[in-house]
C-alpha cells in the first residue's frame, strides 16, 4: 500500500484517518471499527462493503 495514498484517503463515514492492516489487506477506521477491503490494489471505500471489526482488532 502506497503511504502517500494513506495520507489523503479518509473514512467515508466519519472522515477520520485510516490505517493499513497488512495482514488482512484492509484499510481500518479505528473510530468506527470498520475495515474496508482492498481489491486488486484498489481500496473499496464504500460503507456497505466494509466489515465490522471487534474492539481487539481495532487496537
Amino acid at each position: 500500500m502506497d503511504h502517500r495514498l494513506l495520507e489523503i484517503v479518509a473514512c467515508p463515514v466519519c472522515k477520520g484517518k485510516l490505517t493499513y492492516d497488512q495482514k488482512n489487506k484492509e484499510l481500518v477506521c479505528k473510530l468506527d471499527r470498520l475495515a474496508y477491503p482492498i481489491k486488486e490494489g484498489i481500496p473499496v471505500l464504500l460503507e456497505p462493503e466494509a466489515r465490522s471489526i471487534s474492539m481487539e482488532e481495532g487496537r
